[in-house]
């Protein structure tokens, strides 16, 4: 069906990422993946560029997993931080709360742990398309918190499901609906792209809900929804500039249900673990039988 094309983690929750050429999956996701967030000190809740009126300035930021470091006290990984100015500054620095609420214009904290009743703020996305990411749009409050109705969820600052699916056939799709052509999966923020086989066209993941992916020797995931699209693929990601068509391509294209969502743009896919695995670039990628084939 496919192969690994690319392999992602963001080690803070809504800062740029880093590419990986061989990752690690077990039920909480590719290792070191969103194990650090920012916390508004004020509100408690934790930032994201969902609402880019208050968090955009997150993006203007990149973390990395520090390869060969022993995990902190509470078993956390160190993580770099690149400020917009090009300096970096350690999670366990101890300006490190100083200097991103500096950046973000708040006080804040790095948090490595899932705050007791953490809350997350998604606006909504059409609303920012159609008045502007300083606008006061409508917003949704989500719970983080496994504790409040999610027994399932991983302890890590995930907002759905551990692991985030891209085809290269859907980039290819969203680049060829663009009005400029342009497309770049950072924007989409997935850990893990595959590539599709020749002839493979449009949103082919859709199809994938329900079903179990064999990625590598080892991995093997269970599709649960389709990924609805927020803001964040239209906001300015480093030298990436704003750019909203990379969502009103999907609205206007690729629009399906959502469980208690309703219908919403869509790319990629949330999945599940089901047995954990080592990936690696290249690795082979195939859709495993369901209970009514054959």
């Amino acid at each position: 069906m496919g192969t690994v094309a690319v392999l992602r983690r963001y080690p803070v929750k809504s800062l740029r990422g880093e590419d990986l050429p061989v990752a690690e999956v077990g039920a909480h996701g590719v290792a070191g993946d969103r194990t650090h967030a920012v916390v508004d000190r004020r509100t408690g809740k934790v930032g994201s560029a969902k609402n880019p009126r208050l968090w955009r300035a997150l993006l203007t930021m990149s973390a990395t997993a520090c390869p060969n470091g022993p995990p902190g006290d509470g078993g956390a990984p160190e993580v770099s931080i690149t400020l917009p100015s090009g300096a970096t500054v350690s999670s366990r620095d101890a300006r490190v709360d100083e200097l991103l609420s500096e950046v973000l214009g708040r006080p804040v904290r790095l948090a490595d742990e899932l705050p007791p009743g953490a809350e997350i703020e998604r606006a909504d996305p059409l609303s920012v398309l159609a008045h502007g990411v300083d606008a006061e749009v409508p917003i949704v409050v989500g719970s983080l918190d496994r504790r409040a109705g999610h027994p399932d969820r991983p302890l890590s600052f995930v907002d759905y499901a551990p692991v985030h699916l891209l085809t290269s056939a859907t980039l290819d799709r969203i680049r060829n609906l663009h009005p400029g052509g342009a497309v770049d999966l950072r924007r989409y923020r997935p850990n893990l792209v595959v590539r599709t086989a020749p002839g493979a066209a449009g949103f082919v993941e859709n199809r994938w809900v329900g079903r179990c992916l064999r990625i590598g020797a080892q991995l093997v995931v269970r599709v649960v929804v389709n990924t609805p699209r927020c803001a964040i693929p239209t906001l300015a990601h480093g030298e990436l500039p704003r750019d909203t068509n990379a969502l009103r391509v999907l609205a206007d294209h690729n629009r399906l249900p959502v469980p208690d969502r309703g219908e919403l743009a869509c790319a990629g896919v949330y999945a599940q673990v089901v047995e954990p695995g080592t990936i690696s670039n290249g690795d082979q990628v195939s859709l495993l039988p369901s209970d009514g084939d054959g």
